[in-house]
């Protein structure tokens, strides 16, 4: 056996009556289209229960599967701690998910586990689905900042532990959609919120998973999504499944999105491989990038994968002779997936030139960006570069002379500096911009700064 259907569903405590206290009437067409999507599950009569939650431990960098073998909760933060729920978990499952991560190279496992109890993004789905069918173990997931690639894989590694288990699992996918549907809800208004809630509802009403992993980052930042990385790795868990869709309700009426979808599962499809047509189609556009990358770029990437794969550089020998005989601060910036992977870079020169500039910001940014565990061989394939040369950071008087297209900016308070280089996606205006690089700096808010401004020659 193996997975047999899926739903996604939202989270809202407000849904539960013991919290609602008649509340949760405003969004009726949403606790309706529930039953209905618990019912789907109970006619499943799945022995394991796989849920992943936005509201379990989560890490920027490593997707969280509790441990244990047994787990409970109750609903007291939202006053009712009458609303218990304890599960046992699927252990078994669970153990060779971990072990299948770790032979694939993928970030997920037991660690990191700081509170055993169930959230309340794992509450509320099994309050609906036990209330129809109760003959089951779990297996819970929290999400991750890692690629979308990366947790929709995950999501297959589930599939393939309940093959070789001969497991017959559901997956519940819990997440609420936009936080920013409404000006007078609790998060705001955001145009992307609407735009990202019609997306996703029509994705998943079609069952086009490979959609799910081409969503714009910006789109689903500022549309303040919940459980966008919850469906992804509920997509992989039903990669190359023949899948019928029903769309069963949609609601905005809180200023927060609540989308109810089931996924039965009808056979086979190897045609449904999203991941490997994303990936192959990823390769075309790197490869694309190789043909036509510049001196500047090829010495960043011909320097990471020598370092990365037997600890040498290569020689500058050769480059144009602009890189030899200037000087300035560069930055080499490298991504993954279309993520941040590392960046490192030098305000002002450092080397002799620009090309021992590239070397050396190369090799920081793949192995000592602190943000992120040093580059692996096997990532090398999918890594994109640029590099940024810079001109000399004047000190400008006010942030008016700046423009986050042409201008990156410098922010200095005492001892504490941060920068932001220009044109980047999603930083759309100058304050978010110093705000960025505040940020970055360790500089407070409220904290004046001094300004310079320089502009870059981009290399991709």
């Amino acid at each position: 056996m193996s997975i047999v259907g899926a739903i996604m569903v939202p989270h809202p405590p407000m849904i539960l009556p013991e919290v609602g206290r008649v509340e949760e009437k405003i969004i009726e067409p949403t606790i309706q289209a529930y039953k209905q999507a618990a019912e789907f599950v109970a006619n499943l009569q799945p022995e394991t229960i796989v849920l992943s939650s936005p509201h379990s431990i989560m890490y920027s960098d490593y997707l969280h599967i509790s441990p244990g073998t047994h787990a409970e909760g109750d609903m007291a933060r939202f006053r009712a701690p009458s609303v218990h729920i304890e599960r046992d978990y699927d252990q078994e499952l669970s153990q060779r998910v971990c072990d299948l991560a770790k032979e694939n190279h993928l970030p997920a496992g037991y660690l990191g586990q700081r509170d055993p109890s169930l959230d309340h993004g794992t509450i509320v789905p099994l309050y609906f689905v036990m209330q129809k069918y109760t003959n089951f173990k779990l297996v819970r997931l929290g999400i991750s900042g890692i690629s979308l690639a990366e947790q929709y894989h995950i999501g297959m590694l589930i599939q393939q532990a309940a093959k070789e288990l001969n497991r017959r699992i559901v997956y519940i996918a819990s997440g609420d959609l936009s936080h920013k549907l409404k000006a007078d809800g609790p998060y705001g208004f955001d145009p992307n919120g609407p735009i990202y809630d019609e997306k996703i509802m029509d994705v998943c009403g079609r069952g086009a998973f490979d959609e799910l992993l081409t969503f714009d980052p910006n789109l689903l930042q500022k549309a303040a999504e919940c459980g966008h990385r919850s469906f992804v790795i509920m997509a992989g868990a039903l990669d190359r499944c023949k899948v019928e869709a029903h769309a069963l309700s949609h609601q905005d009426v809180t200023g927060v999105g609540y989308g109810v979808v089931t996924f039965q599962v009808l056979g086979e499809d190897p045609h449904r491989n999203f991941l490997d047509q994303f990936e192959a189609q990823d390769k075309k556009r790197i490869q694309a990038e190789r043909d036509h990358e510049d001196a500047y770029v090829a010495l960043a990437r011909k320097t990471v994968e020598s370092y990365i794969t037997n600890r040498t550089v290569p020689s500058i020998d050769g480059v144009p002779q602009e890189m030899l005989a200037n000087k300035a601060g560069v930055f080499c910036s490298i991504h993954k997936d279309g993520r941040l992977r590392g960046c490192i870079g030098t305000i002002g020169p450092t080397k002799e030139n620009i090309a021992q500039e590239i070397v050396a910001n190369a090799i920081s940014a793949a192995t000592r960006d602190p943000r992120f565990d040093p580059i692996q061989k096997h990532e090398l394939a999918k890594l994109s570069y640029s590099v940024d040369v810079l001109s000399k950071p004047e000190k400008i008087d006010s942030r008016d002379q700046l423009d986050v297209k042409r201008y990156g900016v410098i922010v200095t308070h005492n001892e504490k500096r941060g920068l932001l280089l220009p044109n980047l996606d999603g930083v759309d205006t100058v304050s978010e911009q110093i705000a960025i690089a505040k940020q970055k700096a360790g500089i407070w808010d409220d904290e004046p700064v001094e300004l310079q401004r320089f502009e870059v020659v981009r290399h991709y």
